[in-house]
């Protein structure tokens, strides 16, 4: 039996063959709309609630959580069932709070800046997993209202894109989220971007670019070899073309490798053709990756020369850095924890 949020109505139905039918919908309504497990299920006989805790587990087990920010920035480490482990992040603003959610166990897109593509490939995440990090998220943020899910956590959401649309359309239609507030982000998989402009959900489109000349971006975003920018550009126009949303670039600022004048110029011209965002993120540190992130006053002087140059562009504040929260940085520093030491050789 698959985990509770993999498991359609009609399975559900199936599963309660012979209980009275109005017990599916309390079942339903329990997990989306209340967001418990069956054995939290009060409405149900306690037999009936035992048995269903059996048949549809949880995807998720905690295995840590962590608070920054004055508890505005909360992070998890889960479990899931194979014992492959994934992040998700939860953010409150002042105006709303946001799940950051994991696609996939691992990622295959390599970025070497990136903890997660530091640490390869493992499997995709079915929607139900990707589903559940939502839910307990909403759980958790209570009585704040979860209203925005960023798909920007660990892996790539468009290379696992049946699950991650499935898990779009739950949220939206089970859970009640405007699609206007869910963020789908990608390197640059131009398929999934052109898949993407045919869905009739009018979700946000987030490009993680990071350079905007090709032989810089080979270099950070290995799969711009496979898709180079001229390409990139297109598929982004026709999404645009399609959905009429703004798009936005994200933009980790790396010391000394892409924060300089020319790089200003090139994304400018870049952003302005499509009317797009840019987000600007100081890049996190990782341990695998020597590079720093660029100085608060740079950031500041790499705003401004996009402002001047006729770009749209705001400076994200780095959340969670106080408790590993960039992607795959908590997961990274748990399996170095678990890593058996290396026992010290005996002198000749």
């Amino acid at each position: 039996m698959p985990s509770r949020y993999d498991t359609s109505r009609d399975q559900l139905d199936a599963l309660l063959a012979g209980e009275p039918r109005f017990r599916a919908t309390q079942v339903w309504e329990g997990l989306y709309a209340q967001g418990v497990g069956p054995e939290a299920m009060t409405n149900l006989p306690a037999p009936l609630r035992a048995r269903l805790a059996d048949d549809l587990p949880a995807a998720l087990s905690p295995v840590a959580e962590s608070e920054g920010d004055g508890g505005d920035t909360v992070k998890w480490l889960w479990a899931l069932a194979d014992g492959r482990e994934i992040e998700t992040v939860l953010m409150h603003y002042r105006d709303r709070s946001t799940v950051c959610v994991s696609t996939q166990a691992g990622c295959a897109m390599a970025c070497g800046f990136c903890a997660t593509g530091q640490a390869g490939f493992e499997r995709h995440l079915t929607a139900g997993e990707i589903v559940e990090q939502v839910v307990r998220a909403r759980a958790a943020a209570a009585p704040r209202r979860l209203s925005n899910v960023v798909f920007m956590g660990m892996g790539e959401p468009l290379a696992n894109y049946d699950a991650t649309w499935r898990a779009v359309t739950v949220l939206h239609d089970e859970l009640g989220l405007s699609a206007r507030h869910l963020t789908l982000s990608t390197v640059g998989i131009v398929p999934g971007i052109r898949r993407l402009a045919g869905e009739a959900l009018p979700v946000n489109l987030a490009v993680s670019l990071h350079a905007a000349n090709d032989e810089l971006r080979d270099e950070l975003v290995p799969v711009n070899r496979r898709y180079p920018l001229a390409t990139l550009h297109e598929a982004c126009r026709e999404y645009l073309a399609a959905k009429n949303r703004r798009l936005s670039f994200e933009w980790a600022l790396i010391d000394g490798v892409n924060d300089r004048r020319r790089d200003a110029e090139e994304l400018a011209a870049f952003a302005r053709s499509l009317r797009a965002h840019v987000n600007l993120i100081p890049l996190n540190p990782t341990d695998g990756y020597g590079t720093r992130g660029t100085p608060p006053d740079r950031v500041a002087t790499f705003a401004r020369r996009l402002g001047d140059l006729g770009a749209n562009a705001t400076v994200r504040r780095n959340r969670g850095t106080d408790i590993a929260a960039a992607c795959g940085q908590l997961r990274a520093v748990h399996v170095r924890r678990r890593a058996p030491r290396t026992p010290p050789t005996a002198p000749a």
